[in-house]
């Protein structure tokens, strides 16, 4: 199962691993606070056309290396 977007902290990137249902309104390891649904809502607009089309992960853009992006990609044709 994909991690939920209002799970993952929209500010700063942190992925909270367990939250019920019932919390409605929680604080990042970043010290921000959300309201669950404006984080979703938030998270789902900055993954844009990317997360529906080609399927990536919704993720906001990490600084840090090694943190990846969803780009199209061309697939190689072998020749006939």
């Amino acid at each position: 199962m994909k991690d939920s977007p209002a799970k993952l902290c929209s500010a700063c990137g942190t992925l909270t691993e367990k939250m019920p249902i019932n919390v409605r309104e929680w604080t990042c390891d970043g010290r921000t606070t959300h309201d669950r649904d404006v984080n979703a809502a938030r998270n789902i607009k900055a993954a844009g056309p990317a997360g529906s089309v080609c399927g990536a992960g919704v993720r906001p853009q990490r600084s840090t290396p090694g943190g990846q992006s969803a780009a199209k990609q061309k697939t190689s044709q072998g020749e006939p």
